[in-house]
């Protein structure tokens, strides 16, 4: 697929660009998100380097993960990061990181709103999965303000710098954003 840019009222969600590196390398050596995402810890420029020119574009080109550079509409700095991952069978996950800085505005809510309609509407996605590690509470309250469903904890559900933790997981229908489904759902017990 070719990359595409989703706006809201007050956000831009675009292709990374190189200049995006080193705002990139910056906001991930705040230790949140080191410790609650999968990004490398320590993370270098280097590490910043591959995202923006590798695992970006060939997530894109492979039609298996969308990445986002989320900013100011009218422009301005990086402020987040958000990405689909396909998981097949209609099910997507969205996985993202918020500079500290940019924390408390609402944001990341914004982002992962445009994302999930995007996927429902333009994608051949019926389902979409958010996981956090249990404890990732700033991830939980993002995912629930944008409508995700808490389903439990999936005992060993991720793995995170070579270790197998418990994970939160909630799921988002596009019923749950008022969009049509593109297939018939039946609800347990209907």
């Amino acid at each position: 697929m070719e990359p595409i840019t989703l706006t809201t009222d007050r956000l831009r969600l675009r292709l990374f660009t190189p200049e995006d590196v080193e705002a990139v390398h910056a906001a991930c050596q705040d230790p949140d998100i080191q410790r609650w995402t999968t990004v490398p810890s320590p993370y270098t420029r280097r590490d910043a380097e591959f995202f923006v020119h590798r695992m970006v574009p060939e997530g894109w080109s492979s039609d298996r993960e969308y990445a986002f550079a989320v900013e100011p509409v009218q422009g301005g700095p990086l402020l987040a990061a958000i990405g689909l991952t396909a998981r097949g069978e209609g099910v997507s996950e969205v996985g993202f990181w918020l500079a500290k800085e940019h924390r408390g505005r609402g944001y990341m809510t914004e982002a992962a709103g445009a994302v999930a309609h995007w996927a429902f509407t333009a994608l051949d996605c019926h389902r979409l999965l958010w996981r956090a590690e249990v404890g990732n509470t700033g991830s939980r309250a993002v995912a629930e303000r944008a409508g995700f469903v808490l389903e439990g904890v999936e005992r060993a559900g991720l793995v995170n710098k070579g270790t197998v933790r418990d994970s939160w997981i909630g799921s988002l229908l596009p019923s749950d954003l008022g969009l049509p489904a593109r297939l018939p759902y039946l609800p347990h017990g209907g």
